[in-house]
């Protein structure tokens, strides 16, 4: 990732500009560059980090970073939107505005997120994680109920490791990938005990 370690500068650096001109999804994602595709997976995750309950929520959001991880793997250095989101955007002056009160807010979160443990990051184990990233993205979409909340943190944890360069959030997301393959594996099986025992029951009611 490049300028890791220093979204700030990034974000002053996009937002400079008349105020009256407008930036869009599109110029934000030009200009984060390399960490275009983890800024919107994660932009499009956060709301299944939160138990909301609402139905098929994950499926929805899960499709499209399903599309944006394809996009990343063919090479694209950013993502390509279609134009009614792409050309959509903000006036810079409110951006500016935005950026001087969440300045502090920014501030102490690259204190707590940053630069550290990189070769869980770098070479082989970043690869490994990219992989990991887009497992759990894939069952993040299943339609499986009750499966949401594990893969949506693991996802979150890997697309701050990949921002900030920072392995601390890589072994997170590893630790919520463990904790998603094992519960996973139990609501399969647990569904299908339940599917054998309504064929069953089924069964007991039509011959008997």
């Amino acid at each position: 990732m490049e300028e890791r370690g220093a979204l700030l500068p990034v974000l002053d650096r996009l937002f400079n500009g008349p105020r009256n001109s407008l930036l869009t999804v599109a110029a934000i994602l030009d200009g984060l560059e390399n960490r275009s595709y983890a800024f919107a997976i994660a932009a499009l995750n956060l709301p299944n980090c939160i138990p909301t309950g609402i139905p098929w929520l994950s499926t929805i959001t899960g499709v499209p970073m399903l599309l944006l991880v394809a996009q990343f793997f063919m090479g694209r250095p950013t993502p390509s939107l279609p134009d009614f989101i792409g050309k959509r955007g903000m006036d810079r002056g409110r951006l500016q505005d935005f950026l001087g009160r969440a300045r502090r807010h920014l501030r102490r979160l690259e204190r707590t997120i940053h630069p550290r443990q990189e070769t869980w990051v770098s070479g082989t184990p970043r690869r490994m994680l990219l992989l990991a990233w887009t497992a759990n993205i894939f069952i993040l979409a299943l339609p499986i109920p009750f499966d949401n909340l594990f893969p949506a943190w693991a996802i979150l944890f890997f697309c701050l490791a990949l921002i900030e360069g920072d392995g601390v959030m890589a072994i997170l997301g590893w630790l919520l990938t463990l904790v998603t393959a094992a519960w996973t594996v139990f609501l399969l099986m647990l569904g299908h005990a339940a599917i054998v025992a309504a064929f069953a029951t089924l069964g007991d009611l039509l011959f008997d």
